[in-house]
């Protein structure tokens, strides 16, 4: 596979063929296996790797897609911003219409299945979850912005935010 000069192949490879299937008429299947180096799937989302098993199968109204991929996603701390290598699975089913205009995922004339659309909202979903570097990340400090987990901030300790400032006066007159 042929890479950009940014490090990653172009989305077409999320494009199939599927013409063979469709000419043969429901209750035929094809399995197959997709390994693909790190792809940009869409203008906001890159994969590190794209893996897994994939079964066509043709229905009456188009080909059903069903796959379990494993993608490498690069994420970061919720807590400190510190970059994060990440694997998530992601399970997919979907019916790719053929002839159908309603349809949100659909098989043209041109017999071209876009795995690529489907493949970017399942990640997307998959990766709501926020994640953290280590179990006991610190964060960053809300005033200065020091990472904790790698310096000692040297902001004073007893500063208020001035919004809570009257719930201190409230402890301090207890």
């Amino acid at each position: 596979m042929k890479q950009s000069p940014t490090g990653y192949v172009t989305n077409r490879v999320l494009k199939i063929n599927v013409g063979f299937l469709l000419n043969t008429g429901p209750g035929h299947i094809h399995n197959s296996q997709i390994d693909v180096p790190r792809v940009r799937v869409s203008d906001d989302l890159t994969l590190q790797y794209v893996r897994g098993p994939l079964r066509l199968s043709r229905t009456k109204e188009g080909i059903l897609v069903q796959a379990k991929l494993r993608a490498g996603i690069d994420d970061e701390c919720y807590r400190c911003l510190t970059p994060v290598e990440r694997e998530v699975v992601v399970e997919m089913e979907e019916l790719y219409a053929y002839h159908s205009f309603n349809a949100e995922f659909r098989i043209d004339d041109d017999a071209i299945l876009d795995l690529g659309p489907l493949l970017r909202a399942e990640v997307v979903i998959a990766t709501a979850q926020r994640v953290l570097c280590t179990a006991d990340c610190k964060g960053l400090c809300p005033n200065c912005g020091a990472n904790l987990n790698q310096d000692t901030c040297q902001c004073e300790l007893d500063e208020i935010d001035p919004r809570l400032a009257a719930l201190k006066n409230l402890l301090d007159t207890n």
